[in-house]
């Protein structure tokens, strides 16, 4: 991890419980605002690549389409459709703050999250991106209100291609970390990620307060 990574905060808490696995493929019946206490969370905006391609081809997924137009998620689909449709579980457990446990070209699925069903996020390419500017917010859709610890938000290096480069920790720069937040469904926070222009990778960590669960969250977006 490269020496913009910060002095990690940690909060020694009574582990209550665990969380229910993760959502299957029963998820396509389900809506993605549900209330579900065993559902969880991610960024929708920018957009997360497996919420991206959820919320473009989740009521579409069958459509030959998307290997033209969305080729990313297509590629992520074949491999494994859950990869889609689990759009809200890419966390780790019991982290004690130490994210070396996510290595260099693993950061996208969260170091295999999902049993290494979500590696397709992983892979460079023409990932559809977000529009935004410099100075731009993120916005936590929460299903299940667990609040958060803490943000980390860090964007990649002007020159870093995500179209040809795998992201590791050495090509990401630190630009914001929140306090805490209490449990919402939705929370939003402004962040700044001055003298970059075209596609990059916005890498947030989000911290959720309810266990030591940490996500770890992949946001393709275009710099204008």
């Amino acid at each position: 991890m490269n020496a913009d990574t910060p002095t990690r905060r940690w909060t020694t808490r009574l582990m209550a419980s665990t969380l229910a696995g993760v959502v299957g493929l029963l998820a396509l019946f389900m809506s993605p605002w549900s209330d579900s206490a065993s559902a969880h969370g991610s960024i929708v905006d920018p957009a997360s690549r497996s919420y991206g391609c959820w919320e473009r081809w989740g009521s579409d997924h069958l459509n030959p389409d998307m290997a033209q137009e969305d080729p990313m998620c297509w590629q992520a689909f074949q491999a494994n459709p859950n990869t889609m449709w689990n759009w809200m579980s890419l966390f780790r457990e019991n982290l004690a703050g130490d994210w070396s446990a996510i290595p260099d070209g693993k950061l996208c699925s969260a170091g295999d999250a999902q049993g290494g069903l979500a590696t397709s996020l992983d892979r460079p390419g023409a990932w559809t991106t977000t529009d935004v500017d410099n100075d731009f917010s993120v916005h936590l859709y929460d299903t299940a209100r667990h609040g958060a610890d803490f943000f980390e938000v860090y964007v990649t290096r002007q020159g870093f291609d995500p179209t040809t480069q795998a992201l590791g920790w050495d090509d990401l720069e630190l630009v914001a970390e929140t306090g805490s937040y209490p449990p919402a469904q939705d929370i939003t926070f402004d962040v700044s990620a001055p003298g970059r222009t075209g596609h990059h990778i916005v890498y947030t960590v989000w911290q959720a307060s309810h266990l030591d669960q940490t996500y770890f969250i992949c946001s393709d977006v275009n710099f204008t």
